[in-house]
C-alpha cells in the first residue's frame, strides 16, 4: 500500500536568502512569494536557519522603545532585543532550523511540526542540501482527495493485494473521507487489519468497519499441529 511521503506534496521552488541579506530585503521577499518565512542557506544550499515573520517582528514591536539590558535576562528577551538590533539573516535566523526528508511519511511530518512548534520545515536531500519546503497547508492537502480515489486505494490496496479479500465479500463505501466497510472474512485478525490499513490510507478522516467474520483467531496461539492454547 503506498504511503504518502513528504516529497509528495512539498514546495520545490523555494524561496532562499543569504547569510548577508539585509533585513529591507528579506521582507520583500516575504511580501513579493507571499510567504511567512525563508530558508537562510550557505553556497553549497545547505541550511543555516530560517527567518520568519515572527524573527522579524521583533524590531517593530520594539521601534521608538528602546530596551535596556536587564542584568538577569531571561533567554527569550534576549533573543528578541538582539533580533529587533539586527540587520542581516545571519542575526535574524532562528538556528538550527528543524528540517525533513522527502521520504518521510505526511504523518511523521506532522509529528515533527507539532512537537517542535514550527510551521513549516525546509526538505534536504542526502547530503543535506535545500531541495524543497512543506508547509502545515501542504500537508492538510492530503485531505483534498476525493472520496473516489480514497475509495479505489481501499479496495485494490487493502483488500485485494494486501489481504486477498475475493470480490463481494466486503463492501466499501466513502463519503467525506470516512470509510465505511461491512461484509465478512475468515478470521477476526483480517477484519482487524482491514480496518486499520484503511485508516493508512491517504485522506481517510475516519474508519467505520462493521466486517464479521467465520474464527477468531486473535486469542490463540500455535504450539504444534493441531494445538492451540489461550494467550494470556
Amino acid at each position: 500500500m503506498r504511503t504518502w511521503q513528504v516529497g509528495d506534496v512539498m514546495t520545490r521552488d523555494v524561496a532562499t536568502v543569504g547569510e548577508e541579506t539585509p533585513y529591507r530585503e528579506i521582507v520583500d521577499v516575504l511580501v513579493r512569494r507571499g510567504i511567512s518565512a525563508v530558508p537562510v542557506i550557505d553556497g553549497f544550499r545547505r541550511v543555516l536557519g530560517v527567518v520568519s515573520e515572527a524573527d522579524l517582528l521583533h524590531k517593530i514591536e520594539r521601534a521608538g522603545h528602546p530596551d535596556q539590558r536587564r542584568i538577569f535576562e531571561g533567554r527569550r528577551h534576549r533573543s528578541a532585543r538582539e533580533k529587533a538590533d539586527a540587520l542581516v539573516a545571519r542575526d535574524l535566523m532562528t538556528a538550527p532550523a528543524v528540517t525533513t526528508w522527502p521520504t518521510a511519511t505526511i504523518p511523521a511530518a506532522a509529528r515533527l511540526m507539532d512537537q517542535e512548534s514550527v510551521k513549516r520545515l525546509p526538505v534536504l536531500d542526502d547530503l543535506g542540501r535545500l531541495i524543497g519546503i512543506v508547509t502545515r497547508g501542504d500537508l492538510l492537502r492530503v485531505h483534498l482527495r476525493t472520496d473516489a480515489e480514497i475509495r479505489e486505494d481501499v479496495v485494490q490496496e487493502v483488500l485485494r493485494r494486501v489481504l486477498a479479500v475475493r470480490d463481494g465479500l466486503v463492501t466499501v463505501q466513502v463519503r467525506d473521507g470516512e470509510v465505511t466497510m461491512d461484509g465478512r472474512v475468515d478470521r477476526r485478525s483480517a477484519a482487524d487489519l482491514a480496518a486499520r490499513l484503511a485508516g493508512q490510507v491517504t485522506g481517510v478522516v475516519r474508519v467505520v468497519s462493521t466486517i464479521a467474520y467465520d474464527v477468531d483467531d486473535t486469542g490463540l496461539v500455535e504450539l504444534g499441529a493441531g494445538q492451540v492454547t489461550p494467550v494470556a
